[in-house]
């Protein structure tokens, strides 16, 4: 059982959990993920680590609330249990000194992309962020970023703050105004990483993305996060979660990701209207 130590809502939807889980804390590094379960039937949803305190032996996760388990997460509060927590997984972020690094968080995505533009401010490089949400109330992480960023750009989809646009936007304003950028991180919805990758593509910007496909055991062992990134089939969970932007074939992530969809609606109007009553409870006692 792993302890929860403090949980908050960050955005409509998005839970901040710091879990009290002093061996991941110590290992984890930038790009890492764990697979946590709420109950010895429930589904294992695999969670970026977005940062980590050896000191209080703490990670922190953020969970949007889509899907029945993603919502169930985020009816617990603090001092409730998380039933498994593993990890660290995957391989951390390849991490050098590239120069300008810029770092592309869509929605949620900016929770995954915190912990390396982290390391790459670092290991000294000119840091950049743009973080991205459907209105102002959707952005995340604003002032984390402006901590460890030398610039940080928002946009929203509706232009209720920051940058009317979508994060591409930004990125091809940046570009055009002749800024040199050595590297991009693109993390969020699978169209906008492949929307991403098709700006820096045509300027020869090494960009990397952060894959999120479907990942049951995190081990490679199950095949479930299967993906092809130059041609060759690979495992997301232990030969990535980061992949060459250029080289990952987004049309099959895309299709992949969607095989269970119909599963997982059923699943979801199956327990609404509980998962509702427990959303509103866990919102009031947050208030």
């Amino acid at each position: 059982m792993f302890r929860i130590v403090k949980a908050e809502f960050l955005a409509p939807e998005i839970k901040r959990f710091e879990i009290l889980a002093p061996k991941i804390a110590a290992k984890r590094k930038a790009g890492q993920f764990v697979i946590v379960r709420i109950s010895a039937k429930g589904e294992r949803i695999p969670l970026t680590i977005a940062d980590s305190s050896i000191d209080r032996g703490t990670i922190t996760i953020i969970v949007q609330g889509i899907g029945k388990t993603t919502k169930e997460i985020n009816t617990l509060q603090t001092d409730d249990f998380f039933l498994d927590v593993v990890g660290p997984l995957g391989l951390p972020s390849h991490i050098e000194k590239f120069g300008t690094a810029v770092s592309i968080g869509g929605g949620v995505g900016t929770a995954i992309a915190f912990p390396t533009a982290k390391a790459l401010k670092d290991a000294g490089n000119h840091t950049i962020s743009i973080i991205g949400g459907k209105t102002k109330e959707h952005v995340i992480l604003e002032d984390e970023m402006n901590e460890i960023c030398d610039e940080v750009y928002v946009t929203t989809d509706d232009g209720s703050y920051g940058y009317h646009g979508f994060v591409t936007g930004q990125l091809q304003e940046l570009i055009d105004s002749g800024r040199k950028i050595d590297f991009v991180l693109a993390i969020g919805p699978i169209p906008m990483m492949n929307a991403v990758a098709e700006v820096t593509r045509k300027y020869g910007i090494k960009t990397v993305v952060s894959l999120n496909p479907v990942m049951v055991d995190g081990t490679g062992m199950c095949g479930g996060c299967r993906a092809v990134v130059g041609g060759k089939t690979v495992f997301v969970c232990v030969d990535g979660p980061e992949f060459d932007a250029h080289e990952v074939d987004f049309r099959l992530l895309m299709k992949r990701n969607n095989t269970y969809r119909n599963e997982e609606h059923d699943a979801l109007e199956r327990h609404i209207c509980s998962l509702d009553k427990m959303y509103a409870e866990a919102l009031k006692e947050e208030i």
